[in-house]
């Protein structure tokens, strides 16, 4: 069996410069002369560096949106699915699966991870993570459309624009004529496909367009207070961001604006708890177990054939549950 790759540290020493200096070399960041980029290429070149090395039967997975801080992704629902159905995909497939923290996306280890393939979630633009990976030759399927796609890239996603339609119609069917759209956070191609359905909507309508910035650590909703106390304040929202409708049920409250009466709701959650809340919350599954298997099925079909069977977007129906937050008042 051979053994491992070079390393960071091996191609250091052999073009007699720093690590860090490796990395911006290999990843083109940085402020490097010409003449060290390319010495530190060509060594690394010569050292074998990007050459797969034997078979592992292991896959990674990592999230690389907002890659290097320390954010807990496994703790949100839709991750947190997601990655239990993708074990239990891999291992049907005889193969195990590596996941990577968040907080270490920055680092080099991905030039030398031991893996045939990678899934990565929600890669922004500029993703240094998918750079390295291209540039060791490793298979990558994406869960979400990347930034960039090359002609022969592979990725699992929902048709967003048809989603946001869809739950738009939805409120208007139950007597919103003000929705506003809780979004505006990420760089990944799901935000800007969200907030670009939705201004289209707004507009074939007539329609003011309202987007509310979501903010993470914004859990009284205080983002929503402007809109809230307006005279013209929105009738319904959009959340599509896990913790949104939560932001949003307390901004409401703080104002006084009941559910569904002063306010409809729908949130983009896998988060079981906005059924047991009161009024039950209606909400748009993305259906991240069947995002993973379909993921896991492509990247093995490359990893073990060597190309894939069919480049482009694998897409993955997602399910509108309805419940008392977005029903006319009347009904309830």
């Amino acid at each position: 069996m051979p053994g491992p790759g070079p390393t960071i540290a091996d191609i250091a020493r052999a073009a007699e410069v720093s690590t860090a200096t490796v990395s911006h070399a290999l990843n083109g960041t940085g402020r490097l002369a010409d003449g060290t980029r390319r010495r530190v290429r060509d060594t690394a070149a010569a050292l074998g560096y990007g050459a797969r090395g034997p078979r592992t039967r292991t896959l990674g997975l990592a999230v690389t949106t907002y890659a290097g801080s320390a954010w807990d992704f496994a703790g949100v629902a839709y991750f947190s699915r997601l990655l239990t159905a993708a074990t239990s995909a891999a291992h049907a497939r005889g193969y195990a699966l590596t996941t990577l923290p968040a907080d270490r996306g920055a680092e080099p280890l991905w030039h030398t991870l031991a893996v045939d393939g990678m899934l990565l979630l929600d890669s922004p633009d500029g993703d240094l993570v998918l750079r390295a990976l291209r540039a060791r030759g490793l298979p990558v399927v994406f869960d979400g459309r990347p930034a960039a796609p090359r002609p022969d890239d592979v990725w699992v996603d929902n048709d967003h624009t048809a989603t946001t339609r869809a739950v738009l119609d939805h409120l208007a069917a139950s007597g919103a004529r003000r929705p506003a759209l809780h979004s505006g956070y990420g760089r990944e191609h799901y935000t800007a496909a969200v907030t670009s359905a939705y201004a289209q909507w707004c507009a074939e309508r007539g329609v003011p367009a309202l987007v509310i910035p979501f903010d993470p650590a914004d859990t009284a909703g205080h983002a929503f207070d402007a809109a809230f106390a307006a005279p013209d304040r929105p009738d319904a929202v959009y959340s599509v961001y896990d913790p949104g409708g939560h932001q949003a049920l307390a901004a409401a409250a703080r104002h006084g604006i009941r559910t569904p009466q002063g306010l409809l709701l729908v949130c983009a959650s896998e988060d079981a708890g906005y059924a047991d809340h009161e009024p039950a919350v209606t909400t748009v599954t993305l259906n991240p177990e069947r995002i993973a298997v379909v993921a896991v099925s492509a990247l093995v079909g490359i990893i073990e054939s060597g190309k894939a069977e069919s480049p482009g977007q694998r897409t993955v129906a997602t399910g509108l549950r309805v419940r008392t937050s977005s029903l006319p008042p009347d009904m309830y």
